[in-house]
């Protein structure tokens, strides 16, 4: 059976839309199909967060909300979702929101072109969080960019939006059992297909179906997060129909926890993988952070940051040095590789045509590795990397037994830093031999200059990440082999 519309419900209204192209945007169908132009658009890229609203899908958890971008969230991508826009905030007696009233007691709007986006964000972590810390506040607002306040206010009120009130009273909560009843009666197990304008967007089934629908159709447009695509229709003007939307399988977003290590499905976004990769691996804990904004991390995947090839993706440089492995599918046929050999030069993967990334595989750590994450770029918050980079370093009895160690911005392609590699094992864990293997990287890379760096930056920066790796782990080391040796 295939589906000829697109269903959601849209604040306290369904929707059913036969005519969606591949490429039409939430935030169009918002502000000029149904003239709720609370939803901004300020960026048209996921980067300014004014256009945020809130989207609810259906979890094994339950119904869960999370802040996204309007102008890259593509219409066809809402099957059987609720979105929720700031015209539905409301307090229990009608009248201003608690983060609302907040806002405005404790001025957190002048111009107030960001503001809507801002209150959604915020709103978000209320939900989640009522009475939440700077930092958590800050995490939650690195999607939100606003010229005017200097934050301070909006931080305020943030911390004082409880006082009005708790989610408990909220609309989101008292409606949630209806809002998930209307959802479940959404949902029907079929392929959706619809299209306007002859461009195409399919909903496969679920996982088989994706794979069935994609080899038949090896040159459509996957769409996961829209994180990337989104750009090449809002930026570029590009045509992506045929596509084919994968963020409702629910197959390609599970997360297994083993004795071995993580499976990750290539569908989860990088705040579902969040909870898992920082459990089993710490040192991402800050790395994760300066991945884009809320909104960008709640959309965006770990496949589609690996598929699209990108030599400045975030996930990568870090998964290649904790020894990850993909599993490519297509049709029903599967075959893994190291993730650093399925990237094979500018642009170009190891991928046949239909073939996709179904799983991330990453192996639990020795004990005795030693690990780095680091990001460089020009922006602290919600900015494109300018270098990324991954150590893993495996020390036994004060000897480096193994390094895997992989950059990303220093070539066409995120690459292991394998001149740098050999320096390593076998020599003492100490400043020199790091300094050694920084010696070393000009045989594993020769940067571009571009905008966001110069060759000469990267390369140094690179290096003196090295540096950086002793300072962080070296001291300790060395303290624990004098206390070892006692």
């Amino acid at each position: 059976m295939v589906r000829r519309e697109i269903r959601f419900l849209l604040n306290d209204d369904e929707m059913r839309l036969t005519e969606v192209g591949a490429g039409d945007t939430l935030l169009d169908f918002l502000r000029i199909g149904q003239r709720l132009t609370g939803t901004k658009e300020g960026c048209a890229e996921g980067d300014c967060g004014a256009c945020t609203v809130l989207v609810g899908r259906l979890t094994d958890d339950g119904l869960r909300y999370e802040p996204v971008n309007a102008c890259i969230r593509f219409l066809a991508s809402l099957d059987g979702c609720h979105v929720v826009t700031v015209e539905h905030l409301r307090g229990v007696d009608g009248g201003l929101h608690p983060v609302q009233r907040a806002m405005v007691d404790h001025h957190g709007s002048q111009c107030g072109f960001c503001t809507p986006g801002i209150v959604m964000a915020l709103y978000a972590l209320w939900m989640q969080t009522p009475r939440p810390s700077e930092t958590e506040i800050e995490i939650a607002l690195q999607g939100n960019l606003c010229r005017c306040t200097g934050y301070a206010p909006i931080v305020r009120a943030a911390l004082a939006a409880a006082d009005h009130g708790g989610p408990e009273g909220d609309i989101l909560v008292t409606e949630r059992a209806s809002v998930t009843a209307g959802l479940k009666a959404l949902h029907d197990g079929t392929r959706v297909e619809v299209a306007h304008d002859g461009q195409r967007a399919i909903l496969p089934a679920d996982v088989d179906d994706f794979a069935a629908v994609y080899a038949a159709e090896p040159d459509a447009t996957v769409v996961a997060g829209a994180t990337d695509v989104g750009l090449w229709v809002t930026k570029s003007l590009r045509d992506i129909g045929p596509a084919i939307f994968i963020g409702h399988l629910d197959g390609l977003q599970r997360i297994e926890e083993t004795a071995d290590g993580l499976t990750i499905g290539a569908g989860a976004s990088y705040s579902q993988a969040e909870a898992a990769l920082i459990g089993a691996f710490p040192h991402l804990r800050e790395y994760w952070h300066r991945i884009a904004g809320w909104q960008v991390r709640n959309m965006g995947t770990i496949g589609g940051n690996i598929a699209n090839g990108s030599p400045i993706g975030d996930v990568p440089p870090v998964l290649i040095a904790l020894g990850a492995r993909v599993v490519l599918r297509h049709g029903a046929v599967r075959r893994e590789l190291p993730l650093e050999a399925f990237f094979l030069d500018y642009g170009k993967q190891d991928r046949a045509p239909g073939e996709f990334v179904e799983t991330v595989a990453v192996p639990r750590p020795n004990p005795a590795t030693l690990h780095g994450a680091w990001k460089i770029s020009k922006r602290r918050d919600e900015d494109i990397s300018s270098v990324a980079a991954g150590f893993a370093v495996t020390v036994a009895d004060g000897t480096i037994s193994d390094a895997r160690i992989a950059f990303g911005g220093m070539a066409g392609v995120p690459k292991r830093a394998e001149a740098a590699e050999a320096v390593l094992i076998g020599a003492p864990f100490d400043r020199e031999s790091l300094a050694r293997a920084a010696e070393a990287l000009p045989q594993d890379f020769k940067p571009l200059s571009d905008w966001r760096a110069s060759a000469e930056y990267r390369m140094r920066v690179a290096q003196n990440l090295f540096q950086r790796f002793w300072a962080e782990h070296g001291e300790a080391q060395q303290a624990e082999l004098r206390r070892a040796e006692a």
